[in-house]
């Protein structure tokens, strides 16, 4: 069982930038694939950014040049990095821990969620 808390979040300027973290607690987090997504007001939970268990990152377009993903396994932490805000990243950013196994969804945690609202 893993459990996550993501920390973070807050007011920032457009142009400014901010850092997010998601610590684990629990075993098992090493294994895990560590995404972060995001749900702006009215809109679907989105990709932003995911972590291999090995550290290999990808990122979605709207991120993809601002974003910078990161995983310390022995401090079973992940962090998400954006710069140049804007307007269109508030949202409620959640942090998620998966594995998947010949197919088989065998982990799946979420994060409570830590809100980022972008000010112009």
């Amino acid at each position: 069982q893993v459990q996550l808390v993501e920390s973070g979040g807050g007011l920032v300027q457009v142009g400014g930038s901010l850092r997010l973290s998601c610590a684990a607690s629990g075993s098992g987090f090493g294994r895990n694939v560590v995404a972060w997504y995001r749900q702006a007001p009215g809109k679907l939970r989105e990709l932003v950014a995911d972590i291999t268990r090995s550290g290999t990152p990808s990122y979605e377009d709207s991120v993809k040049g601002r974003a910078t993903i990161s995983r310390d396994n022995a401090k079973n932490e992940v962090s998400l990095e954006i710069t140049s805000l804007k307007p269109e990243d508030t949202a409620v950013y959640y942090c998620r821990a998966y594995y998947i196994l010949r197919g088989s969804l065998q982990d799946n945690y979420w994060g409570q969620g830590t809100q980022v609202t972008v000010s112009s």
